[in-house]
């Protein structure tokens, strides 16, 4: 199977519709990632077609989560869920933030060749970053407590953070900090036999 039918197929399947040039820029930054990835490991995994489904389909599997809004990518590193966000929503802003320069370089590369307008690209840590966000978004690096503790700079009082989780939270939603609250979606994302959650959590 194609790079393109897996990833039409896989569209298909989530019923996330994208235009054409929308799968095609997808696409193109599958064939970025490839090309950079030799050079600076931007990520574990080598497989193009894997790289479709991992990424790719994996990020487009929490578009129905994601609100309308100016969104940060936390840890975005080689642009993981932001460039494939952006891509889907032209018309949304989206800020994508990482402490690694190799990476920040290569976002900020396939941001020129994509042509994503409405993608910015921070290259520093966290704490470094002043803003407030009307929602966050993440590919989750550490327990939603410690994820939250890390972020408390720069989550607002109405701020939304989505995590996204390999498995079942309950237990971490349950020993979420005073002040609270979470509720977590299963996803299904086609081509791949292994547990993907996303986790909303507010405060109270």
């Amino acid at each position: 199977m194609t790079l393109a039918s897996r990833l039409a197929q896989g569209v298909e399947a989530l019923g996330q519709p994208l235009s054409d040039d929308q799968q095609r820029r997808l696409l193109a930054y599958i064939d970025l990632l490839v090309k950079w990835n030799q050079a600076y490991n931007l990520t574990a995994v080598r497989d193009p077609a894997e790289m479709v489904t991992r990424h790719l389909l994996d990020s487009l599997a929490v578009l129905p989560h994601v609100s309308a809004m100016d969104t940060l990518d936390v840890g975005t590193g080689a642009g993981i869920p932001g460039i494939i966000l952006a891509v889907a929503r032209p018309d949304q802003r989206f800020v994508l933030l990482d402490a690694n320069g190799k990476k920040t370089r290569f976002v900020r590369q396939a941001r020129r060749e994509l042509g994503l307008d409405n993608v910015e690209v921070v290259h520093a840590r966290v704490e470094q970053y002043r803003n407030a966000p009307p929602q966050i978004i993440c590919r989750a690096f550490a327990s939603l407590s410690d994820m939250l503790a890390l972020m408390t700079p720069i989550i607002g009082d109405t701020s939304r953070v989505l995590a996204m989780k390999a498995a079942s939270t309950d237990q971490e939603l349950a020993a979420l900090p005073a002040g609270w609250q979470g509720e977590y979606h299963a996803l299904s994302v086609p081509g791949l036999d292994e547990p993907r959650t996303l986790v909303v959590v507010n405060k109270i």
